[in-house]
């Protein structure tokens, strides 16, 4: 009976010890560090995004936005090139603006805007913090938007590039 007392106790302080966790580590101002987040299926962040989206828009009775193709492609090379650069900027590297960029992805509607971000945060922290600056916030909310661009580029070490655009 000891013996079995014995075994159950060594495999209980065994298993206690692999459920131990370090605690976060945290900042000069006492925050926890950022962790890397790493994107999964892109697809399941795009969407998540448009729900956020839309779901913020829907809140302040506006329309919601679809995604264009040509919104997406512009997006997608705006933010490679904008990790290229490594400076988060409304310019290309050959000096194209949004409009521009959009024109060459084949985008025929009205271009109204862009909202660009480098970071390690999840796309709804970058939409939360487009939210919180009246600048971007606008954007977001522009009454005469239906269409959405909306793409990143992930460099390995973790770093995000985002960008997205709204048309009408």
């Amino acid at each position: 009976m000891n013996r079995r007392i014995f075994l159950l106790a060594g495999a209980g302080v065994t298993l206690a010890a692999c459920g131990t966790s370090s605690a976060p580590q945290l900042g000069a101002d006492g925050k926890p560090l950022p962790q890397v987040y790493r994107i999964g299926d892109p697809r399941e962040v795009s969407f998540r995004f448009l729900d956020a989206m839309n779901t913020l828009r829907a809140a302040k009775s506006l329309q919601p936005v679809a995604f264009d193709a040509s919104l997406n492609a512009a997006a997608e090379t705006h933010s490679r090139d904008m990790s290229v650069q490594n400076r988060p900027w409304h310019f290309g590297s050959d000096g194209s603006s949004p409009l521009v960029r959009a024109q060459r992805s084949g985008f025929t509607g009205r271009l109204l805007g862009e909202n660009i971000s480098e970071t390690y945060e999840t796309e709804l922290e970058t939409l939360s913090s487009w939210m919180a600056q009246p600048d971007t916030r606008v954007v977001i909310m522009d009454p005469l938007a239906t269409k959405l661009g909306f793409a990143w580029f992930q460099e390995p070490g973790g770093k995000i590039w985002w960008t997205m655009l709204t048309g009408a």
